[in-house]
C-alpha cells in the first residue's frame, strides 16, 4: 500500500499546536490591502492565529494525514 501524499497548501496554512489544537490564520487579514478603514484593534486581531473549526476539521483531516 503506498504512503497517503499531504496536500501541501493546506500544510503550509495549518498549524497543530503541543495541546493538539488546529491553528489557522484569520480570513479577510488584508495583508497590506485597504487598511485604512480596518482600525488598529482590528488588524492588530488578524496578527494572532485562530483555533480551527471542528467542521473544517473534518475536511482537512483527508488532506493533512500525518498531522493529526
Amino acid at each position: 500500500m503506498p504512503k497517503i501524499r499531504t496536500h501541501r497548501g493546506t500544510a503550509k496554512r495549518v498549524k497543530v499546536t503541543g495541546t493538539g489544537k488546529v491553528m489557522h490564520r484569520h480570513q479577510f487579514s488584508g495583508c497590506g490591502h485597504i487598511l485604512s478603514k480596518k482600525s488598529q484593534k482590528r488588524k492588530r486581531n488578524f496578527r494572532k492565529a485562530q483555533p480551527t473549526f471542528a467542521g473544517d476539521l473534518k475536511r482537512f483531516a483527508p488532506q493533512i494525514p500525518y498531522l493529526f
